[in-house]
């Protein structure tokens, strides 16, 4: 059987400022494990993780306000001719 191993020693360059995991986790509306798991995988770097996060189509919460219920449009059933 093969065993594939890292090189010891290897490290990441950290690019961007870093996440904390709860920073991380909120800002994309994870749970707990999964932002563990994406955490644990690529590390803390908030550019790594905004382009992985995009990567998944997964757009950032917006938490600073929320959506007012008269801006989302109404389903058109076109019939509005």
């Amino acid at each position: 059987m093969t065993q594939i191993r890292e090189p010891e020693g290897r490290s990441r360059i950290l690019r961007g400022r870093p996440y904390s995991l709860d920073e991380f986790a909120s800002k994309y509306g994870l749970k707990g494990e999964q932002a563990e798991s994406l955490f644990a995988r690529f590390g803390p770097s908030s550019i790594e993780l905004d382009l992985l996060m995009a990567a998944k189509r997964r757009l950032p919460v917006r938490q600073d306000r929320p959506v007012p219920q008269d801006s989302i449009p109404e389903p058109s059933n076109g019939m509005d001719r």
